[in-house]
């Protein structure tokens, strides 16, 4: 395995989560192919779904994206500085932010070659009044609201919006690039699913053609995120944006899991063992002794917690693998998660009540020995943790700590989950 970059606390730092680059690439290639006709724009938004802005983005760019995205104008500030920084010229890395406020800097966005969203007229007001200042024009997308109703202009309001567009146009403050939206159940292959997808294309349809009746022809139209690109070829339009199936995960593992897809879950999570000791029959393990041990039992330490994103929730049903010195072995959690800690089941051990830890047998595992949360099959995956938890796979790696140490590789032979 080889380190190609670290951030988060440092080398001392007990847990590493280790991102697979050449699985990035790997990801939008089969991502790519399932949308071969349309532009392909990586999103990278939220810490790269914590996987790491700046080095996720440029595997993606190596990797043949066209964009990339990101939701907040703060992180498309720190995107777009780590790409000066690393050489990438702006015009090979078209950069879209999709959030902002009546606080926004949009000339500095202007200035840095940032893309911004605009789904009503103040915003588009604040837009233009940052283009005077600048002295250039601001590159946007409009955004319909097809059906999430959060950001995007509703049908009703549209008109007014691409009239306001259409006089911004005219003086030179802004160039429409695109019109987007997004829908809510692209990833439900029910009826009542697939419903929804029709509706928010009709909707998306509607407001293209009120943007063309007041003049406004978007050259990039974008509404399918990965559940669209895989399952909804009707949705891919002129561009589409690659999010979890980027980072190796499916958008719904009950319709296909990412190995059924072909991608490949690029981020593993490890930390070492910090503690295996005997406890006691009927000894309990955690705040609130919601585990029992039911005979003399092995358990380790693994120092994380939900202070670093792993979900409480999970207690008590995620499991783990630990890499010993005997091979893999797979250790159920126990107990409640703690803040930075959380201790897993290794087995029986040996000898009567009261017999030291050294006089127990022969330990399962040693300290030390990397415990793997979760990483690409065979080992537990953010798909497991999320079930353990009542949740979706995307909150999973989304949820680590920053200050967690991101380690790069960039090798194809590495993207199974097995730490080297």
């Amino acid at each position: 395995m080889t380190f190609t970059n670290e951030h988060g606390q440092g080398r001392d730092y007990p847990s590493r989560a280790v991102v697979d680059l050449a699985a990035i690439r790997h990801n939008l290639g089969v991502l790519r192919a399932a949308a071969p006709d349309a532009l392909q724009l990586a999103t990278v938004k939220a810490n790269a779904y914590g996987h790491g802005l700046v080095p996720v983005a440029l595997a993606a760019l190596e990797g043949g994206a066209d964009w990339l995205g990101v939701a907040q104008l703060a992180e498309a500030f720190t995107l777009r500085k780590g790409l000066d920084e690393a050489g990438v010229a702006r015009a090979d890395a078209p950069l879209l932010a999709w959030i902002s406020t009546s606080s926004s800097d949009f000339a500095a966005a202007i200035e840095s070659d940032i893309d911004v969203s605009v789904s009503w007229t103040w915003v588009l007001a604040d837009i233009c009044a940052a283009a005077r200042q600048v002295g250039r024009p601001a590159r946007v997308h409009v955004k319909i609201d097809t059906g999430m109703s959060r950001a995007g202009s509703t049908l009703a309001d549209l008109p007014a919006l691409a009239s306001a567009l259409r006089m911004a146009a005219d003086e030179g403050l802004v160039d429409v690039v695109g019109a987007w939206s997004h829908m809510s159940r692209a990833d439900d292959p029910t009826e009542a699913g697939n419903a929804s997808t029709a509706n928010h294309v009709r909707i998306f349809e509607e407001g293209l053609a009120i943007l063309a009746d007041a003049g406004i022809t978007p050259r990039i139209r974008h509404l399918a995120a990965t559940s669209g690109i895989l399952w909804h070829p009707e949705t891919h339009y002129d561009m589409v944006r690659a999010g979890i199936g980027l980072y190796g995960l499916s958008p719904d593992p009950a319709v296909a899991s990412s190995s059924e897809l072909g991608l490949v879950p690029a981020l593993t999570l490890t930390a070492p063992l910090t503690s295996v000791k005997v406890i006691e029959e009927g000894t309990p393990a955690s705040y609130g002794g919601t585990w029992i041990a039911p005979t003399r039992r092995w358990i380790g330490l693994v120092p994380l917690g939900y202070g670093d994103g792993i979900l409480r929730a999970a207690s008590n049903r995620a499991r783990v693998t630990v890499h010993t010195a005997s091979g893999p072995l797979d250790a159920p959690q126990i107990g409640r998660v703690c803040m930075d800690q959380f201790m897993i089941d290794l087995g029986p051990a040996d000898g009567e009540a009261d017999t030291p830890t050294a006089r127990s047998g022969q330990a399962p595992a040693a300290v030390g020995d990397l415990a793997v949360l979760f990483g690409a099959d065979p080992s537990p995956m953010a798909d497991d943790w999320a079930r353990a938890a009542n949740t979706i796979n995307y909150e999973i790696v989304t949820n680590l700590g920053a200050h967690i140490p991101r380690a790069y590789i960039d090798d194809a032979d590495a993207t199974d989950g097995t730490p080297s």
